[in-house]
């Protein structure tokens, strides 16, 4: 699927507010309602919009603690049952296959630092992983969605 402007337009407002209607979507880049309805089903249907989530906030989660693990191996890592063995882990929230220093870069949240050895033992127990190297998160500038231009 080609994404135009009025698409693009349309992704911008939704990032900002996914729970607004068709209507004001509509109104916001020159739309009938239908016509906004008929293009967001059509970018969902096309993947272009993956989903339609929320932004919370970890730390009123009790999730405070931020790491970054990368993650050696003895094997390719890009297969099925060591994606399955990562989203397995909780505190896992994301999960790249890399070029570098390592195989796999994951994000990681826990609760205490505690919470985190126990993750990176779980990362150790994932067949392939030979060691690990953790860069923990002091504080946050920002974090963003991919910019809709």
């Amino acid at each position: 699927m080609t994404v135009d402007d009025i698409d693009r337009q349309l992704l911008a407002q939704l990032q900002q507010d996914a729970t607004q209607s068709y209507a004001v979507l509509g109104q916001a880049v020159g739309l009938s309602a239908a016509a906004t309805h008929e293009r967001v089903r059509k970018l969902k249907a096309s993947g272009v919009i993956r989903r339609t989530t929320i932004e919370v906030d970890p730390v009123a989660l009790g999730r405070g603690v931020a790491a970054f693990v990368l993650l050696d191996a003895s094997t390719w890592m890009g297969d099925e049952p060591t994606r399955r063995a990562l989203t397995e882990i909780p505190a896992v929230e994301e999960a790249h296959i890399i070029a570098g220093p390592a195989s796999v870069l994951v994000k990681v949240r826990t609760a205490t630092t505690e919470d985190l050895q126990a993750t990176l033992r779980a990362l150790h127990q994932v067949d392939g992983v030979t060691s690990t190297q953790t860069v923990v998160v002091l504080e946050s500038f920002f974090e963003r969605q991919p910019t809709v231009m």
